[in-house]
């Protein structure tokens, strides 16, 4: 299949360098124009998506290429729709997991066809912002660099930059505009897992708009259009997704738990499934009628006063997950099935109790092979996965084996007929057989409650 989708992925030159900030910007101006813009975001980041959904109102998708072949990737790009699509890279453009930009921005921009903007961060420097970007430009022969925008400087020092780049690199790249230093009031704030979530942000949609008219004035919207309009078409083959008879999936959603990937969520939709969400925080305890469960991952750690004090909702959990419902829980999730958390009681489900290591703990991408026949799968079945938390529990399992590519490996996760739970996170359109067993078992869950209330 082919199809002809304007897009344009911003990348920059490291972590911090106003990417998130472009881009929430020139979402709101496409918007503004009556633009039909998606988004989507480069790597395992739950965050980013959620603020571009907050400027858009719709769901952002994630592009992953450790995840997702190049297919897989053309074909999440088209599915989220739209009439263009602005694409927000991962740290560095080239940072993946090799240096040669593997499962990195770099690698999505150049498997799905995407003109690339670099964002450039000129706080304390001039000419030296040209080398920056020659060496990004050059660092790679298939760069896929068409456009640099710069951030944090003044109107002054933009004029210059623009004329030097235009003079060093002629048409080889568009100068797109820049980001002026922004005040207090337009800033996002952060913590241990990177942006704080847009519900936390107060005053979040007025701070969004004042960036971007500050960005209107700077940011060069035709050049961009015309960019993102030069894009390849895009050439996919949609992958096929079984249709099965209904079931209602129950997923806590709040602040505390609301680490999902929206293409995870949309595949089990498509094969039949109902979401329910319900709110741990505001004391909605697991709907009766569900078949399954979802404990996503989050920042359970910041709210476990209010978990634990809601012990309604705790016994809920425990009685579904311990009667046998198809649950799949992740780090957060995981962590709330414990026994206590930052010593706080939990579900009691598992035996474990989790604090905080004050560091990244087993951070990064790894493939998790089943020990045992279990929920996601029989006994050797691979999946990708990703750990990212600061927090560790004193027993976290031992029917997977984890590796990273260094060859560092450990065993992790808690893999029964009825339950995943661990740390790693899954990106179930990257592993649709574990998401089909999971689905089947909701389905055997379902007919079980049928039969016993008859």
């Amino acid at each position: 299949m082919t199809i002809n989708l304007p897009r344009v992925l911003f990348a920059g030159t490291s972590s911090g360098c106003g990417k998130t900030t472009a881009v929430t910007a020139v979402l709101t101006l496409l918007k503004r124009r009556g633009i039909g813009v998606t988004a989507a975001k480069c790597g395992p980041d739950y965050i980013d998506p959620m603020f571009h959904e907050a400027v858009l109102g719709v769901p952002s998708a994630n592009l992953d290429p450790f995840f997702c072949s190049g297919n897989l990737l053309r074909s999440l790009l088209a599915e989220n729709g739209g009439e263009l699509c602005v694409a927000e890279g991962a740290m560095g453009y080239y940072d993946g997991t090799g240096p040669d930009g593997e499962n990195s921005a770099y690698a999505v921009a150049r498997e799905t066809g995407c003109p690339v903007v670099l964002v450039v961060n000129g706080r304390g420097a001039s000419a030296s912002l040209l080398a920056v970007l020659e060496g990004f430009l050059r660092y790679r022969p298939d760069s896929g660099i068409r456009g640099v925008l710069f951030s944090n400087v003044t109107a002054m020092t933009y004029a210059m930059l623009r004329k030097w780049t235009l003079a060093r690199f002629g048409g080889e790249i568009s100068v797109i505009g820049y980001i002026p230093r922004l005040t207090e009031d337009c800033t996002l704030g952060s913590r241990h897992l990177g942006l704080v979530t847009p519900g936390e942000v107060t005053d979040l949609s007025e701070k969004l708009e004042r960036t971007a008219d500050l960005a209107a004035d700077t940011v060069d919207l035709d050049a961009l259009l015309a960019l993102a309009e030069s894009a390849p078409p895009l050439d996919f083959d949609p992958p096929e997704v079984p249709r099965f008879g209904p079931v209602r999936i129950a997923m806590a959603r709040d602040d505390a738990f609301c680490f999902y990937y929206r293409d995870s969520l949309r595949l089990l939709e498509r094969m039949g499934a109902e979401l329910v969400p319900f709110s741990p925080l505001a004391g909605e305890t697991v709907p009766e009628d569900a078949d399954g469960l979802l404990l996503g991952g989050g920042y359970p750690e910041l709210h476990a006063e209010v978990l634990e004090r809601n012990e309604a909702v705790r016994e809920s959990v425990r009685r579904a997950v311990t009667s046998g419902m198809p649950t799949v829980a992740e780090c957060g999730g995981f962590q709330y099935l414990g026994r206590t958390l930052a010593g706080r009681r939990m579900c009691g489900v598992l035996p474990h109790d989790s604090e905080n290591t004050g560091w990244l703990v087993r951070f990064s991408y790894c493939t998790l092979t089943a020990k045992t026949d279990g929920l996601l799968g029989p006994a050797g079945t691979t999946l990708p996965a990703h750990e990212f938390h600061y927090y560790d529990s004193t027993e976290n399992g031992a029917d997977f084996r984890a590796e990273k590519a260094s060859g560092r490996s450990w065993d992790c996760a808690v893999h029964t007929d009825t339950l995943y739970a661990g740390y790693p996170h899954l990106f179930l359109p990257a592993c649709p057989d574990a998401a089909e067993a999971f689905y089947k078992k909701c389905l055997v869950y379902k007919e079980k409650k049928f039969e016993t209330n008859l």
